[in-house]
């Protein structure tokens, strides 16, 4: 398994759940039960959490864990990663391997992080890696917020939409993919990626993933069954809370 650094990008102003970086109802943040899960992967050289707010920072080193400030004015988690990439210029090797885990996913497999990172490892010509994985009996592949992708015969990212893809015509019987938002970028890749402007299909479906295809990139992607699901929402926080055992 080859080594890499694990971004944790994360910011207090989330829309839809303000300050969920630090609820803690569990008596721990939520940011630190992201960083506990990264750090049990195998691949985790070390494990960065990139903020740009000094309660998180303070948080995050509280608990003896590295901690990165970061910009204001980014406007997502790939620019703030593309910052961190930057500054870990004169550290990282260019094709060294960095891995975007979201602030937000407290249930983040171990297992998911280590396969995202295998999958780039092993095809050296693509720039970044992400993850498929089959819909769960509870999941809708109809649903325009699970996002679904489809690959090439080795296993590159062909197309992500949040409509149903493929289209299964004759009802041969296609089993469909769910999109899991975690990647691995190759260090040099980042800061490439995060200066292309936004492109025609990412402005439509509202996939960031998708200026990389449109811009020649090649994208790795893993087979990996996901259980765990993001924090969007104070309702989906309750719900971790009563999963949550320590």
């Amino acid at each position: 398994m080859p080594a890499a650094t694990i971004v944790i990008p994360t910011r207090l102003d989330s829309s839809r759940f303000p300050r969920k970086a630090l609820a803690d109802a569990t008596g721990r943040p939520l940011v630190l039960h992201v960083v506990d899960q990264a750090c049990k992967a195998v691949c985790a050289e070390r494990v960065i959490v990139a903020a740009p707010d000094r309660e998180i920072l303070d948080v995050v080193t509280a608990a003896g864990h590295v901690a990165m400030d970061t910009r204001l004015d980014h406007p997502n988690g790939t620019s703030r990663l593309a910052e961190v990439a930057e500054r870990l210029a004169d550290d990282l090797a260019d094709d060294a391997i960095i891995v975007n885990v979201q602030g937000d996913e407290p249930e983040i497999e171990p297992e998911a992080i280590d396969a995202v990172v295998a999958a780039l490892d092993a095809d050296p010509d693509a720039d970044m890696a992400t993850i498929a994985s089959p819909f769960g009996p509870d999941q809708d592949p109809g649903d325009p917020n699970i996002v679904k992708v489809v690959t090439d015969r080795r296993n590159r990212a062909l197309y992500f939409s949040r409509s149903p893809i493929p289209f299964d015509r004759d009802a041969v019987g296609h089993a469909p993919r769910r999109h899991v938002g975690l990647y691995a970028y190759r260090r040099a890749f980042l800061p490439r990626f995060a200066a292309w402007p936004e492109s025609p299909l990412e402005r439509i479906e509202r996939l960031e993933q998708l200026r990389v295809l449109e811009n020649g990139g090649t994208i790795a992607v893993a087979e990996f069954e996901c259980r765990g699901t993001g924090i969007d929402t104070p309702e989906q926080y309750t719900a971790f809370v009563t999963r949550y055992r320590p």
